[in-house]
């Protein structure tokens, strides 16, 4: 009888861990099912992505940028879902125009323009004392690129072009990383540009807002517009080592940027090219010196 009672008990045993082990093999099985339907999504989604655009012998000077991978027409953007964007990095990419004139034929008169995007592909960081540009890590997340900005653009008889802009997400806060570690915040924008040329290329300068704002306070509690007039136990005395840290300054610096248009598509209005844009970096408030950040990459629009 004690005999029994001991193969009955471990006949239970055995098959609560046949059990267990069962319901083990079900648990891993739905995270690797779920994770081989989600990488099934992505690759048909990357079958789709993968159809880049061309900007044609333009832009060969560029071939890294219109070979992304990313790089989808408008009408493409516009077939996907929002699921199927989410997760990506499609929302921080510019159409590319596959279609168009490479002879830069536009009509002379006053277009409106829309859909404005600019799409960075390169930043770099002007050494102190040199004139060469360093090559930066880049330490934001896809967020950095410049869309759906608005503005009037001119053509005038000769062929001369005027582009100003008036409203959109016209600014991006980055972060780039130096090689020696320092990390470099700057507001990526073209607040009020003003660029004028020919088609093929034209250039401007715009304005480029304070990185942070007059309200905001310092780990010490000094602020622009509110907060401490100096750093607690520190005399308010008009000392020059303390100056720049005590009185915060929230001014305006400017930026330069040429763009280049590499194909004009007169039936549907959109054009397109390359832009290199060189503006200044964070101050902390007008503490520091700005850093020259020198920022290349795509651009597309659509004339009406």
């Amino acid at each position: 009888s004690a005999q029994s009672a001991t193969r009955q008990a471990k006949g239970t045993t055995t098959a609560m861990a046949a059990a267990m082990k069962s319901a083990g093999r079900a648990r891993a099985a739905a995270p690797a099912a779920a994770l081989r339907t989600r990488v099934q999504a992505k690759a048909s989604l990357k079958d789709v992505v993968q159809k880049a655009g061309q900007f044609g012998a333009a832009l060969a000077a560029s071939a890294a940028v219109a070979s992304s991978a990313h790089a989808l027409t408008f009408k493409e953007q516009q077939a996907l879902t929002y699921l199927q964007i989410k997760g990506t990095g499609l929302a921080n990419t510019c159409p590319v125009l596959e279609e168009g004139d490479s002879g830069l034929n536009l009509k002379s008169g006053d277009y409106q323009l829309e859909k404005f995007c600019l799409e960075p592909t390169s930043f770099t960081v002007k050494e102190e004392g040199s004139s060469d540009f360093v090559k930066t890590k880049l330490m934001t997340r896809l967020t950095y690129t410049l869309d759906e900005i608005s503005g009037k653009f001119k053509v005038s008889g000769g062929g001369d072009v005027e582009l100003v802009e008036e409203d959109g997400i016209d600014y991006a806060a980055t972060t780039v990383q130096l090689p020696g570690g320092e990390r470099v915040p700057f507001l990526f924008t073209v607040k009020d540009l003003v660029a004028k040329g020919k088609l093929g290329q034209f250039g401007g300068d715009f304005n480029v807002p304070s990185y942070r704002g007059s309200s905001f306070l310092d780990p010490k509690g000094r602020g622009g517009s509110t907060g401490y007039d100096a750093a607690m136990a520190l005399p308010a005395a008009d000392q020059e080592e303390l100056e720049n840290e005590n009185v915060k300054s929230t001014a305006v610096l400017k930026g330069s940027i040429v763009f280049s248009t590499a194909k004009v598509n007169n039936e549907t209005g959109e054009i397109a090219g390359v832009f290199e844009s060189i503006q200044p970096s964070d101050t902390d408030l007008g503490s520091k010196a700005p850093k020259d950040i020198r920022i290349t990459g795509i651009w597309y629009g659509q004339l009406s």
